[in-house]
């Protein structure tokens, strides 16, 4: 199983970014998706998920009315549109993929490598 995010970058404050998770190695339209990020010294912590068929999705407190997760699954991807960005969402952003949609990270069995955000005030 494969996951591969991209799209991250430097953008400043009040900006967007689109990030995309390509999957590969699993029947993708049978997985929920997570999107979890990892500020430098902090603990990894939630930001979205949306279920296997899309009509659910879960979003963190802190970017709710700014993030927008969706879902290809023609394409096998997953998208986390990033409007109002703020320097606090500064991070290393990780997709994860499992059955049951969830914001707990431990519950998800695979994970991708990651992209960079980096906000500038």
């Amino acid at each position: 199983v494969l996951l591969q995010a991209s799209g991250g970058g430097l953008v400043q404050a009040g900006g967007s970014l689109r990030l995309s998770c390509a999957a590969s190695g699993l029947t993708f339209k049978n997985y929920a998706i997570g999107w979890f990020r990892q500020a430098p010294g902090k603990q990894r912590e939630f930001a979205a998920a949306i279920s296997w068929g899309g009509s659910s999705t879960y979003y963190a407190d802190n970017v709710k009315g700014r993030f927008t997760i969706s879902r290809d699954n023609a394409k096998n991807t997953v998208y986390l549109q990033m409007n109002s960005l703020r320097p606090e969402d500064t991070a290393v952003y990780y997709c994860a993929a499992d059955k049951d949609l969830s914001p707990v990270a431990a519950t998800y069995h695979y994970w991708g490598q990651g992209t960079l955000v980096t906000v500038s005030s």
